[in-house]
Formats: C-alpha cells, structure tokens, sequence
C-alpha cells in the first residue's frame, strides 16, 4: 500500500488534471515513440505559442482526471507511451501542429481526443487539422471581396472614359 504523502501527491495531480480537462478547448492524446528530445523541444515551443500545452503523465492518472470529467471513452487509448496536449483556446492550432509533427515523424500518432467536450478519434483530429486556419478564411474572404470591388472600379472607370469620349 503506497504512503499516505505519495497518495495525496497522486490525488493532487488527478485533481489538476481534472481541472485542466474541464477548462480546455481541446484535449487531444497522443503517442510518442521514437522522438527526440529536440524534436519534443520545438513541437513544445510550437505548442506554447499556440496557448496549448504538452504534458507526459502516467496513463493511470490520465485515466482517473478523464473519469473524473465522466469520460470514459478514452480508455482504449491509454496504452503504451501516451502524453496529453491541452488546447486552451482554440482546438484547430494544437490539432494543425500535432498533425504536422506527425507528418514529420512516424512513429508519433494522434490516438484520440476530446474536441469542445465531445470524444473524437484519430482521424477527426486530422480532418480537422488539414481545414485552414480562421485567418487564412478571412484571407480568402477579402480576397474575394476586393476582386468584385475592382472589377466594379474597372467597369465604372469604362463608363466614364466611354462617356467622355461620346462628348
């Protein structure tokens, strides 16, 4: 039987786990293999700078935090080496930089996650990762937008050198 201090450490981290898992946009499971430390380094900074976090814990206590949230779906997922990343605000960037770790590097696997509190696999991560970001659709919006605004200048600009020239 483990000391009292040992289990409330344990307690402890379930509970900020817990909280984390509440409180986060995305929280997506992952398996990482075969991967360096500088390569976990970068794929962190990436992470950070996406307001988004990367943490390794044991499966156990990933395990007692999701069924504290009364998710249990995830449990298949809880095998080997898994670490857990947390979107706090957006779930599209960890997911976009997660997949593209993966690309990199194939022994790394999204496994499953939880997206704005519904369970989703593997490949739904990926769907999702390979739309683009919010500001490329704004991008193109504009785009879009300012094409039809000058080929209206255009059209009105013809108008005027046509009725010039009539006079």
């Amino acid at each position: 039987m483990p000391s009292s201090k040992v289990l409330k450490e344990k307690q402890e981290s379930v509970a900020k786990l817990s909280e984390k898992v509440k409180e986060a946009k995305a929280v997506i499971l992952v398996e990482y293999r075969g991967i360096t430390v500088e390569q976990v380094t970068k794929m962190r900074a990436d992470l950070k700078a996406a307001n988004s976090e990367y943490k390794v814990v044991k499966n156990n206590i990933i395990k007692r935090a999701l069924n504290e949230n009364s998710i249990s779906d995830l449990d298949a997922h809880l095998e080997g080496p898994v670490a857990v990343v947390f979107g706090n605000e957006d779930y599209l960037a960890p997911s976009k930089i997660l997949y593209n770790f993966s690309k990199e590097n194939e022994f790394f696997k999204i496994k499953a996650g939880i997206i704005d509190g519904k369970v989703v696999d593997a490949e739904e991560i990926i769907t999702l990762a390979k739309l683009p970001s919010r500001e490329e659709l704004i991008a193109k919006l504009a785009g879009v937008l300012l094409a039809n605004i000058s080929k209206l200048a255009v059209a009105l600009d013809q108008v005027k050198v046509k009725k010039e020239q009539e006079q």
